[in-house]
């Protein structure tokens, strides 16, 4: 582990995105000896985004402490969208552990899809967004053991734990007592809000043209939550046809197979 007072993680949570990342590090924050990154998602080791800001500013999201400190950037396994990573990684924290949360594939590619509805960056409607199934970006974010195999010559399996989000959710104290044990603290850890869930799918709403405009004010904010019906609109599930859910296991299945192989973990409820 780092030197307590070098203010750089012990661990870091790589993805992946729309996995429970954001619920994981709700949880962690609870641990009295886990001290969590002051802003969620950091994306420091991520070129295109906030490597350039330098070392002091991602020092600047950790204190010094006496416990073990931790981030969580999903974006760090969106390979080959952002590359170089692990390199990056390696070279200031090389011992530090990873903790990678996946969940079924499929049902990960949909929340993605309407995470990025919701946001506005995202026009197609789920079939022409899954039209190209070999160069697909949220196809390649659900290629979990792809996205491992990025950071395999830099980091040993055995600094690298994967967790099931369905593990997390239908087990979730007795899921991050493993957590805590490989963190090598105190795993008989337990708190109320063990369960809790953070940033569900279900609950995003999409800004109506009238909500980008008010939104760009900035009293925007504090307007949209005082008349969400008039600057938001409800996200109607996409359907996923037979069909191109068959495409989906097709493409995807040999990573599956890969990833169970490396994990030695059944991922008894996945489609696949």
């Amino acid at each position: 582990m780092n030197s307590r007072f070098d203010r750089l993680p012990d661990f870091v949570i790589i993805g992946a995105m729309k996995c429970g990342t954001s619920s994981l590090y709700h949880y962690l924050k609870l641990h009295p000896k886990i001290q969590m990154s002051t802003l969620k998602e950091l994306d420091f080791f991520v070129k295109e985004k906030t490597w350039n800001r330098g070392l002091d500013w991602y020092k600047s999201h950790f204190a010094e402490s006496t416990t073990l400190r931790g981030e969580s950037s999903p974006n760090y396994t969106k390979y080959p969208a952002f590359k170089g990573i692990p390199e990056r990684m390696y070279r200031l924290i090389p011992e530090a552990k990873l903790i990678y949360i996946v969940r079924d594939p499929i049902q990960r590619i949909v929340s993605h899809y309407i995470h990025n509805f919701a946001a506005r960056c995202e026009y197609r409607d789920l079939k022409e967004a899954l039209a190209d199934l070999d160069t697909n970006h949220y196809i390649h974010c659900s290629r979990y053991y792809m996205q491992l195999e990025q950071f395999f010559p830099y980091y040993p399996l055995s600094r690298i734990l994967v967790i099931d989000l369905d593990d997390l959710v239908s087990d979730c104290t007795g899921t991050l007592h493993r957590i805590f044990r490989f963190l090598e603290v105190d795993s008989t850890f337990t708190h109320p809000e063990f369960g809790n869930v953070f940033h569900q799918t279900s609950q995003k709403r999409r800004l109506t043209n009238l909500g980008v405009q008010v939104t760009a004010f900035p009293a925007g904010g504090r307007l949209r939550k005082i008349i969400p019906w008039l600057l938001e609109q409800p996200i109607k599930p996409p359907v996923l046809s037979e069909s191109l859910r068959q495409a989906l296991v097709d493409v995807l299945r040999g990573d599956v197979e890969q990833l169970r192989k490396l994990t030695e973990c059944s991922f008894a409820a996945w489609s696949f």
